[in-house]
């Protein structure tokens, strides 16, 4: 993702002349920013699109590259909440969604229950191995992983999920969990997206959704209803505290973990 949006702006520079590092001023990356705007891009994405080249910059002037960094006072979009376009599941829907998973194959199972009560990204869930669920940690069979900017996490597994885990490794010891059904092959986000759409459509949800429609906000307010701020967060695993609340001392805390509160309110409990 982020040498895309390297690329993309090494491209601005390229079509106008411009050194792609030296000599860049906070009115060039002004104008790259209203440009991806002009684009179609929302001003969330157009946001999105400047972490890697705010990073780049940042990064040259730290290691003395470049005498300042231009993009540190860059004005960006300002986003609203209510502006995601991203669609969440409320109860029932999650619920027929988990259900039905299973009933297609075991793999699609596998991936409904990583998404929906772990709350995993679409690149996470990729990379599941078997060999990463196999510890018990004070009492909890947990998932290890490596998370977003490349930050390890463990969470702990709940018993309906890792029923599910369990039914689609099989007799396998090793190796990649989710697999394609057609195949057999390790999946990869593209293949994320077309199981999600499939469960989606035998399950009857008439709203278009893709895997991180099991991770946005709204939907997650629903889920965590009565369950503290903190622990919402931490089962998201989310970077700023804004988009939760603050961390603290309790996402060590397997017992009190998100994903035993949504299992619970799965099951109706």
């Amino acid at each position: 993702m982020y040498a895309a949006q390297l690329r993309r702006w090494f491209g601005r520079c390229d079509a106008n002349g411009l050194d792609r590092l030296v000599g860049i001023q906070r009115a060039h990356v002004e104008l790259y920013i209203r440009q991806l705007g002009e684009d179609g891009l929302m001003d969330s994405s157009v946001n999105t699109m400047m972490h890697a080249v705010r990073g780049y910059f940042r990064f040259a002037h730290i290691d003395g590259t470049i005498p300042a960094d231009p993009a540190v006072y860059a004005r960006l979009p300002k986003v609203h909440r209510d502006e995601s376009r991203t669609q969440g599941l409320d109860r029932l829907e999650l619920i027929r969604f988990l259900q039905v998973a299973p009933t297609i194959t075991v793999h699609h199972g596998a991936l409904a229950y990583l998404l929906g009560i772990n709350a995993l990204r679409a690149s996470e869930a990729a990379a599941v191995r078997i060999e990463d669920y196999a510890d018990l940690l004070r009492g909890h069979r947990v998932l290890h992983l490596i998370g977003k900017g490349n930050k390890p996490a463990t969470m702990p597994l709940t018993v309906p999920v890792l029923r599910v885990l369990e039914a689609c490794r099989g007799e396998r010891t090793a190796g990649p969990l989710v697999l394609r059904p057609d195949s057999g092959r390790p999946i990869d986000r593209r293949d994320i997206y077309r199981m999600v759409q499939r469960i989606a459509k035998t399950a009857r949800n008439p709203r278009r959704i893709g895997p991180h429609s099991l991770r946005t906000p709204p939907s997650a307010t629903r889920w965590m209803r009565g369950v503290p701020l903190r622990n919402a967060q931490i089962l998201a695993r989310h970077a700023d505290p804004r988009t939760t609340a603050h961390y603290d001392r309790a996402r060590g805390n397997l017992d009190r973990h998100g994903v035993h509160f949504l299992t619970a309110y799965v099951a109706g409990v």
